[in-house]
Formats: C-alpha cells, structure tokens, sequence
C-alpha cells in the first residue's frame, strides 16, 4: 500500500469526473484570457490622438535583426551575471563567518552578532545599495555587490546556523573524542554535513539574489534592465518599449527559471542521497565526516600501539 492511499482516499468515478471538469474548465479559462491578450496587443494604438502601429506589428519588433542591440543586451545580461556571481561569492563566505559567529558559546560575540544581523535582514537592499554609494563612494558596481552580498549573507548564514542545530550532537562529541579542538570540529566536521542539508536553500537564496541584481537600476549600475529599459528605449523611443520589455523579461525568466530547476534538481538529489555508481558512492563514503571521524581514531590509535611496541623494544 502506498503512502499517499494511506493518508488519502483513491478518488471515485465522480471525484475523477469533476476533476476531469475542472481541469477543462481551467485550461478553457487559461487559453481565452492569453486569446484577450494577443488580440489586445494586434489592436492598433493611439498616442497624442495619432493612430500608431500595434504592438504585435512586426515594425515595432525590427530593432532586434540589428546585432549592435544584441551586443548591448548582451553587455546588459553580463554586467548581472558578474555582479551576481561576485556577491554571490562574498554572500557564502559571509554566511559561512555569520553562522559562527551567531552560534558562538561566548556571549560577547554572539549578542552583538544578532544584533548585527537583525539590523542588516530588516534593512532594504535598495536602501543599503544608495547608502554604500553615496557614503563610501565604492561605486555602482560595488555598492550593488556588497549591499546583495551583506543582505544574502545574514540569510545564508541562518540557514547554516539552522543546518548546524539540526546535526546530532554525537557529531561534535565524536570529532572532540579523537582530540578535535571545539572550531576544528565545526569546520571540518559539522559544517560539511550542514552545507549539504541547506544546500538547496542556499541556491534558492543565491537565485532571490540574481533577481535583486535589477536594483541596481537605481544606483546607474548597467545590468540589464538599465541597459534594454533606459538606454535602448531611450535611444529608440517609446515605440519599441514593450518589446524591449518583453525581451528583458523573457531573458530574466531564462535564466531564473534555470536556476530554479537546478535547486530543486538538488533538493532531490540530497533528499534521496544521490543515486550513484559505485565509484561515487565508495568517494562520498570516504569524505563523509562520520566516517573520516572513524578513520581518525583509528589511525590515532594504530599510532599509540606503534608507539607502545616501540617503547616496549
């Protein structure tokens, strides 16, 4: 018997039929409202009582044949991948040093250090982003990065902190018996386990991230939502707006969508294990710190047997 018969009745002939209804009902409902929409936009315009070509018009659409305004979205798509990939970058180490901080057994440490994140999670990015530029001059590049990165960084470091209150305690125990000090244990040890557990929180974080990289709009940073809504609409009217809008949004959903897949791809793959080789599996049972404990002590005690026989010779 399965679990979901378990929890949930199997669904009878009319339970089948009314889904069957609904899911007609739904799909028909779906497909006329995007029907209202292409012919909203094949409807002609007017603007300043001027009639104007419609959007779906193919002259509204013909900026895009030219490859000068593909290099521009290009250089637009990678000003936010690299600021992405550089906080993102900073946001892990920053978690990693957050998380033992907050977790420290020292009052002194870890009372400030909540304080310190409470202030930088309630603080708006955008906020953070034109306070790092006007008051440090960094520039928008690095106003952009550090403020993503101090702001995913608390997150990040939560998820660690979490992950690490999750491990059993035999863990630290076990890593202290072998003759661990209390930070080498945590690194070595603890950490491993709870980066894995949390990994799939940490890219869902680092994807929130790649979004927020459009806030540099703001602070005159050329991501790509500057360079296709200011520069080139700018550049070549209002006319062909909403196709650049609607190339923008298509990219952003590309590349999000993307990540989005990958982290729940990686949600299951840590959820079952990861379904290997052999070879895989042999590799991850030897870097695994449960096992890397056992291989410690027994080669800490092999020492002191090689030590006792030779003070007995």
């Amino acid at each position: 018997m399965s679990g979901a018969s378990v929890l949930f009745d199997a669904p009878g002939p009319r339970a089948r039929s009314i889904s069957l209804i609904a899911s007609l009902v739904g799909g028909a409902l779906i497909t006329g409202i995007l029907g209202w929409v292409v012919w909203m936009l094949a409807q002609p315009r007017e603007s300043g009582g001027v009639k104007v070509a419609p959007i779906l018009d193919g002259s509204r659409w013909d900026i895009f044949s030219d490859p000068v305004v593909w290099e521009s979205i290009g250089r637009g798509v990678v000003g936010t991948l690299q600021a992405a990939a550089v906080a993102a970058a900073f946001a892990l180490v920053l978690g990693v040093v957050f998380s033992l901080l907050r977790s420290s057994e020292i009052a002194w440490i870890r009372i400030p250090t909540a304080w310190v994140l409470e202030f930088l999670r309630g603080m708006p990015v955008l906020l953070m982003m034109l306070f790092i530029l006007l008051v440090a001059s960094t520039g928008s590049f690095w106003a952009v990065v550090i403020a993503l990165a101090l702001y995913n960084g608390t997150l990040i470091g939560e998820a660690l902190r979490a992950g690490l209150a999750a491990l059993p305690r035999g863990q630290r125990e076990a890593a202290l018996s072998v003759g661990m000090r209390t930070m080498q244990a945590k690194l070595l040890v603890e950490f491993p386990q709870a980066f894995r557990q949390m990994l799939p929180i940490i890219v869902a974080q680092l994807v929130v991230l790649l979004k927020d990289t459009s806030l540099g709009y703001i602070v005159a940073y050329d991501e790509l939502v500057r360079v296709m809504m200011n520069r080139l609409a700018s550049y070549f009217g209002n006319k062909y707006l909403f196709s650049l809008f609607f190339v923008c949004l298509v990219i952003y959903l590309a590349i999000n969508l993307t990540l989005s897949w990958f982290a729940r791809w990686l949600a299951r793959r840590t959820a079952s294990g990861g379904k290997r080789g052999s070879r895989t599996r042999a590799a991850d049972d030897t870097a695994d710190p449960t096992r890397a404990i056992a291989l410690a002590q027994a080669n800490a005690e092999a020492r002191r047997s090689e030590n006792t026989r030779g003070g007995l010779v």
